[in-house]
């Protein structure tokens, strides 16, 4: 049986995801998979880096994985807004790492 993590995670698998990492990093990609770690394999992702001096910038990253203990949010991308945003014109500050 799996457990209400597992079940919650389960429904965005080949959704695009944003996921937010204890280190304040924000990493956006196609969620192909995941563990009873909850560990994450994204697909086609890239980092998107916050400044408040220039536009987002966005680091390709391709397949990647994300150990689960180093997760702090994770929730699904509206793919017609995100795209619809121009990051270039976003300023921001940079997440802080997440204290526990």
């Amino acid at each position: 049986m799996a457990g209400a993590g597992e079940a919650g995670i389960a429904q965005y698998v080949d959704t695009t995801v944003s996921v937010i990492t204890n280190d304040g990093r924000t990493i956006v990609g196609t969620l192909r998979g995941y563990d009873q770690a909850t560990n994450l394999i994204l697909d086609e992702c890239h980092e998107r880096v916050y400044s408040t001096k220039s536009g987002v910038e966005q680091l390709v990253l391709g397949l990647y994985v994300i150990r689960g203990d180093n997760i702090a949010v994770i929730g699904e991308v509206d793919d017609d807004k995100d795209s619809a945003i121009d990051y270039s014109q976003v300023r921001a500050l940079p997440l802080k790492p997440v204290t526990h």
